[in-house]
């Protein structure tokens, strides 16, 4: 079977080939990196090994065509009117599809059909409606790796949504990837000098990854497309001039999408630069332990934040939402912006269901002014349109009697688009056909040579039902018919039992089993009448829609100002609703690093549960005595859920909604770390503990006292020890307020750690309250001041079902062990903290060894007296890591 590549390893081959077939080879040399769909009448065919390739990922048959060589070419192909169908399915398997058209009427073409490739569609530009989620962005992401920074630019093709930035580490562009959850990315050949693994990173965020010849990235080249692109002659203007190698990702991008959509991009019509700073820092174990807007398991949108705050009513307004959940605020100015404008929407209700009832049909304006931009919307498209901005001069007449500052710029970036309603819907039909080249496009009245050629239309049916009449009655034969067809044209039709009555005039045109077809010089001529008419009709109204089509497409500008504001709109009108509907409150903002929650409640555990269910809580953390909350408790009682909800609380205040609480007043945080369950990453080899250490070192290098910490079970991979040791240290690096000071939520079951609250500035002791009933436990959900003293491991495990026998069993070995505790020595080996606090032993006699028979067996004395010498206070963690594995190994050396 020949193959593409057998081609061009035998030049002899080529010149052997049929035009068309050269046609198709040189095609695909421009595309080298495209699967090449290629119209030939009413199919896209495939040849050689795209053809291959297509007919084992689609299940198509493999078959062959003549091309002029020994053997015929590998050929498969798919309808044209379907194609749509089977592009998507390539797409998302990551592969890039030219589509080479025909560029002229077969039917006017003097020798071979002129065609041409006139889109490239890849994961990241694929606009057709079936394949993109109403409610979240389709991003493409560009990325250059200059001098130790990422210039990284992201643009959605089917809204028109351009961004840029730049950043200095590969973690920073981890969490900007997590944000994007990009389908495709393009970048530079430096990318694999930065140290990052390209195929590592296209099977963690299932993405496309094409890099890019080194011509892409060329600094003036890319300057100079973004000034011609957006019509001004300094950057500035634009707000790049702080960004210079994210200008040069934005310009490569640019011309990327330029070349794939051959389209002027008309509709993106700006460009948004950013700093990280302007917005709280999520990184991706964040995103994915909060849950934002999918869960940890099943990645649905169901239990996830993004699930309870959705009240949106249009597909903008989705995205909008999903994306401020993305990106939480720290400009405080701006937050109370956003809950003044959330406090009218709760305050009239009648307008709130109002304008949530005209928000209902409204359709996707940022997408259909792109389809319209790029010339491929239909005639139902623009009807939709012209429905969706019918209902604005309502809108804004309730707006009008709003006065906060947001939802007053919502009313003056909503343009009423009358012109571009009037236009349409004086120009298109009310029931339109979906293909713009079927008649009936264009409305009655609008266009006079229209109306005649219709009329003529009209009145040539009338002239055939005539013209058969008389025919039967002149001939006798009463089953004759006047019939169509798009080959044969029309012609009067004969069934076999009266062909012995058919008149010398009538001349024959096709011969059926059944039945003869023929035509009279006056058929022919009422022929040429009505379809002359008729295709000159189709031909108008095809040239008439595309001159509506490109005028409402140059107001693009007004348009995707007037969608975004209907998008913030719907935003505010979704947070309303939810807030009203759970009890929500508007938190208050200080300055004072307090975080003072009254009754706080997670809110998709709440809406899961039945109601009254879910048990409140209290929360105080502030940047002086209460730095670190230390939380004990059995599994399963909630603790967990204590510590999200309260990081989610803070991340809803600087979305700007309102929160679950009876009461909040929450100082805006600059991050939010956190740390909660375990979990291998096999396929780069890390083990559970690994993982939990990178995370760790994540958030002790980048945290400070204005950051948000959740930690849950830290050291809980590793041997008793060690984990209390790193876990012990940890508290102690977090809590010192010249290290870092944050406001931090620490679960642990190393009970010992209760030990530190009186020792350690900031530290204070939580546990979750337990009912006991002799071998039964009530959690009661409650966090209440103070540690607990018992993990409740075993009557866990009997709650989940654990046999018996095991359970009896684990309560023997319970019993054994509770004798070497250690909570002594850990308390005793504390430092002085503060005054007050309980005075360590001056010597290892004052401790009582009976309480230490797990280090029996050693009697070394330069252990002890290391041990006695150990200035804890003054050891980084790192440092306390490696002087007690030193000593573990010294313990182990004289078993």
């Amino acid at each position: 079977m020949l193959t593409y590549s057998d081609l061009e390893k035998n030049p002899q081959f080529l010149k052997d080939l049929t035009p068309m077939m050269e046609h198709y080879i040189a095609t695909k040399r421009e595309n080298p990196t495209c699967i090449l769909f290629y119209r030939l009448g009413d199919f896209y065919e495939m040849f050689f090994d795209d053809a291959i390739s297509v007919s084992r990922e689609l299940e198509l048959t493999l078959t062959g065509k003549a091309c002029g060589l020994p053997e015929r070419a590998p050929m498969c192909g798919v309808p044209y009117h379907a194609v749509e169908s089977y592009l998507n399915r390539l797409v998302q398997k990551g592969y890039k599809v030219a589509i080479c058209d025909q560029l002229e009427d077969p039917r006017e073409a003097k020798g071979m059909v002129k065609r041409g490739v006139t889109r490239i569609v890849t994961p990241g530009t694929n606009m057709n409606a079936s394949s993109l989620e109403e409610g979240k962005n389709n991003y493409i992401l560009s990325i250059i790796y200059v001098g130790n920074t990422f210039g990284l630019s992201a643009a959605d093709v089917s809204t028109g949504d351009f961004f840029v930035t730049e950043l200095d580490s590969d973690r920073k562009l981890m969490d900007e990837l997590s944000k994007y959850h990009p389908s495709e990315l393009v970048c530079n050949d430096s990318m694999s000098m930065c140290g990052l693994d390209l195929d590592a990173l296209r099977d963690r965020f299932h993405m496309a990854i094409s890099p890019l010849e080194s011509y892409y990235f060329e600094d003036e080249a890319c300057l100079n497309l973004l000034r011609e692109h957006f019509h001004v002659s300094d950057l500035t203007a634009l707000g790049l001039k702080d960004f210079p190698i994210g200008s040069i990702a934005a310009g490569a991008l640019l011309k990327y999408l330029i070349e794939t959509q051959k389209s002027d991009l008309a509709n993106m019509s700006a460009i948004s630069p950013y700093r990280g700073g302007n917005y709280m820092l999520l990184d991706a174990a964040t995103r994915r332990n909060l849950e934002l807007v999918e869960t940890l398991r099943e990645k649905e949108k169901r239990g996830s934040l993004l699930w309870v705050l959705d009240k949106t009513r249009t597909a903008m307004g989705a995205r909008m939402l999903r994306s401020r959940i993305e990106q939480p605020l720290i400009d405080e100015e701006e937050i109370i912006n956003r809950y003044d404008a959330l406090d009218e929407m709760l305050s009239d209700m009648i307008s709130r269901e109002e304008i949530r009832e005209y928000l209902n049909p409204v359709y996707d304006l940022e997408r259909l002014i792109t389809r319209i931009t790029y010339q491929t919307a239909n005639p139902r498209d623009l009807v939709a349109f012209a429905s969706s901005v019918a209902v604005l001069p309502a809108i804004r007449a309730l707006l009008a009697d709003f006065s906060s500052r947001n939802m007053k710029r919502i009313l003056d970036d909503m343009d009423p688009l009358e012109d571009i309603k009037t236009l349409i819907s004086s120009a298109i039909a009310e029931e339109p056909p979906i293909s713009s080249h079927e008649g009936g496009i264009i409305r009655a009245g609008y266009n006079q040579e229209i109306d005649r050629l219709r009329a003529a239309a009209t009145d040539g049916k009338q002239w055939l039902a005539e013209l058969e009449t008389r025919e039967r009655e002149k001939t006798g034969i009463k089953n004759l018919r006047i019939k169509y067809n798009r080959v044969f044209g029309y012609y009067l039709e004969v069934t076999n039992s009266y062909l012995n009555l058919v008149p010398d005039y009538f001349i024959r045109k096709q011969t059926l089993t059944n039945a003869e077809r023929f035509y009279t010089p006056e058929l022919k001529e009422l022929e040429n009448t009505i379809l002359g008419s008729a295709d000159r009709l189709l031909a108008l109204e095809n040239e008439l829609f595309c001159q509506v089509r490109d005028r409402v497409g140059q107001e693009v500008v007004r348009i995707q100002k007037t969608a975004r504001a209907i998008a913030s709109l719907d935003f505010y009108q979704s947070l309303a609703k939810v807030a009203e509907d759970n009890r929500f409150c508007r938190p208050r903002l200080n300055k004072r690093g307090i975080l003072e929650i009254k009754n706080g409640r997670h809110p998709v555990v709440e809406k899961m549960l039945r109601d009254g269910d879910f048990i409140a809580n209290d929360t105080y953390l502030d940047n002086k005595s209460h730095r670190l909350s230390i939380i004990t408790g059995p599994n399963m009682a909630g603790k967990s859920t204590y510590m999200r909800q309260n990081a989610i609380i803070v991340l809803m205040a600087q979305v700007g909604s309102f929160v679950p609480a009876e009461a909040a007043n929450i100082s805006v945080v600059d991050r939010i770390f956190t740390r909660v369950g375990a979990s291998d990453d096999l396929a780069s080899g890390q083990s559970t503990f690994m993982v939990e250490m990178s995370e760790v070192a994540n958030i002790l290098r980048n945290a400070t006292s204005k950051s948000l910490l959740i930690l849950d079970e830290i050291g809980r991979g590793t041997s008793t020890f060690d984990g209390l040791s790193i876990a012990w240290a940890m508290v102690e690096y977090i809590a010192n307020s010249r290290l870092i000071g944050a406001k931090t939520l620490f679960a642990t079951h190393y009970h010992e750690l209760t030990e530190l609250e009186g020792r350690i500035d900031g530290v204070n002791n939580y546990c979750v309250a337990v009912k006991e009933k002799g071998d039964e436990i009530v959690f009661l959900r409650k966090i209440v001041p103070g540690g607990a003293d018992r993990s409740y491991g075993i009557q866990v495990a009997k709650l989940a079902g654990v046999p018996d026998g095991v359970i009896e069993r684990a309560k023997e070995i319970s019993e054994e062990l509770s004798d070497h505790d250690i909570t002594l020595i850990a308390a005793n080996i504390l430092p002085e903290a503060k005054r007050g606090a309980r005075k360590p032993p001056s010597s290892l006699d004052e401790v009582d060894m009976g309480q230490m028979s797990l280090f029996d067996t050693i009697k070394d004395d330069d252990i002890i007296r290391e041990l006695r010498d150990m200035d804890i206070s003054n050891l980084t963690p790192l440092e306390a890591l490696n002087r007690l594995n030193e000593m573990q190994n010294k313990v182990k050396n004289r078993w």
